[in-house]
């Protein structure tokens, strides 16, 4: 992928923000890569030359790491800091790096994963942090043969307010927090992750022999379903929004809402796809054919 300066950065800044330091050690594939769409991984890798990213865009990835890196110079004790692990899964070595693992009275751990994340974040739950730390904790079964205690994320929220932690029940209270994540059992995680491996390696035997790639899941794209909102015509805000327009309707004629209201279908799109978050997006055939027929 190539880096764009379209802000004109100074260079400082630039090569700074461009600086990329990830490794994932001697392994075919990290933890990170198998969770997410072998669509997306391959098809970045074929159009290396042609995609682009401003360097802009990177300054929440750099901030992540900065996190990264204070806390894990204070480590110390019972807390193991960025052990890289690997395991053999179907002729594929993979590794993932645990940010911090607490080793507890009896011998088991505690697996901790630092995320620089927004508020949203921790209000709404991420499906995509039950599987990483479900899949760590599969590799530190497999690799250390110790019990997995707890799982957990340290959530940095870069845009917390206090006004809003004041006024709000449901609002994170404060603006570093320890979210818990369910321990998935031991053959749930294994099925899961050994399932990612075959998802990836099918994917590309799949290419190597001329055949389409799988398509991306709805879960992969951020999927957002359609709604239909009530509102004023006048104000872009719903007074509600429902999953379907019977609903809509009934509640509209419940209300008695008169001329100046409107029921407004908001079509549902993937997100990752449609808001620019995919890279491939613009060459991605998945998602080009759905533009062409919608």
């Amino acid at each position: 992928m190539k880096t764009t300066n379209q802000f004109n950065l100074p260079d400082p800044v630039f090569k700074a923000l461009t600086n990329d330091t990830y490794t994932k050690g001697d392994s075919n594939r990290s933890i990170t890569t198998l969770i997410d769409s072998p669509r997306i991984r391959i098809q970045k890798s074929e159009l290396s030359e042609v995609i682009y990213e401003d360097a802009s865009e990177k300054i929440w990835s750099i901030l992540g790491t900065a996190v990264h890196n204070i806390f894990e110079d204070h480590a110390e004790g019972n807390y193991l800091s960025e052990e890289r692990l690997f395991v053999d899964i179907n002729g594929w070595k993979v590794s993932g790096a645990i940010d911090i693992q607490k080793t507890e009275d009896d011998g088991s751990v505690t697996i901790m994963d630092y995320k620089c994340t927004s508020v949203w974040s921790v209000i709404f739950d991420k499906v995509e942090w039950h599987n990483q730390l479900n899949a760590y904790a599969y590799l530190v079964r497999k690799a250390k043969k110790v019990k997995v205690n707890k799982l957990q994320i340290v959530a940095v929220l870069r845009d917390w307010k206090k006004r809003e932690a004041q006024m709000k029940d449901d609002y994170p209270y404060a603006p570093i927090m320890i979210v818990d994540v369910p321990l998935w059992d031991e053959a749930v995680a294994a099925e899961y992750v050994e399932g990612r491996v075959k998802l990836h390696q099918d994917a590309e035997f799949s290419r190597l022999v001329g055949e389409d790639l799988p398509l991306c899941s709805d879960k992969e794209r951020w999927m957002r379903d359609t709604k239909y909102a009530v509102k004023k015509k006048t104000v872009k805000r719903a007074v509600r929004l429902f999953d379907s327009l019977e609903d809509a309707q009934t509640f509209f004629q419940k209300e008695g809402f008169g001329d100046a209201y409107v029921i407004e279908e908001r079509v549902g799109e993937p997100i990752r796809c449609a808001q620019n978050y995919c890279r491939v997006a613009d060459h991605c055939d998945q998602y080009q054919k759905e533009i062409v027929h919608a």
